[in-house]
């Protein structure tokens, strides 16, 4: 695919919401699930294997880290939640961390929710797409790892996980089948974050 992503840097990480970046410029931020594929997703939307680091390890982004896209926009790797083997009260301090980011960023545009797309719909994705509805958070959802899957699971496994979240939303926002291996997904993904949230 043809990127519109011209230039990705490292800007900064951030431990406190107070500490993150005093710009004006708007921002979209990517989280899921710890080890959902989320720095791989990063990496191959933005055409640097090196801008996001990547784990074997879940857990392994523990703060708020942005990348400044094109001179233009900021691209925001919020840590993931849940099963991430860390101490309790870090991941207590993780969860504040996040909520407050996401309801006190002025500059935040949309939030893009990554699931497994190999894995039924997980409680604690649930719960925190629940969250943000209930607190008027825009969000899109992104479906990963569409390359461990055969073709015919794709398209089941992707309607199993939106029936279940349709039994509580009326109806769901932009949803994002993707591959970071096979780039599949990523042209769509790429044209609505630089059409509809900038």
């Amino acid at each position: 695919m043809e990127s519109r992503f011209k230039k990705a840097e490292f800007l900064k990480s951030s431990g406190k919401v107070s500490q993150c970046p005093e710009s004006p410029l708007k921002e979209v931020a990517f989280i899921g699930r710890s080890n959902v594929g989320k720095s791989s997703l990063i990496n191959a939307l933005t055409n640097n294997q090196k801008l996001a680091k990547t784990s074997s390890k879940p857990g392994k982004t523990q703060h708020i880290n942005h990348f400044v896209i094109n001179d233009d926009w900021h691209l925001v790797d919020l840590p993931g939640y849940g099963y991430a083997k860390v101490p309790k009260n870090l991941k207590d301090s993780f969860k504040g961390m996040i909520s407050n980011y996401l309801l006190n960023r002025e500059q935040l545009q949309c939030v893009f929710v990554l699931l497994d797309s190999r894995h039924k719909l997980q409680k604690i994705d649930n719960v925190f797409i629940e969250w943000l509805g209930e607190n008027g958070v825009p969000f899109c959802l992104v479906y990963t790892k569409l390359d461990k899957l055969k073709r015919h699971e794709k398209v089941a496994n992707v309607k199993r996980i939106e029936d279940e979240l349709l039994e509580t939303w009326e109806f769901l926002p932009a949803t994002f089948p993707t591959s970071a291996e096979k780039k599949e997904g990523l042209k769509e993904l790429q044209d609505y974050i630089f059409d509809k949230c900038l």
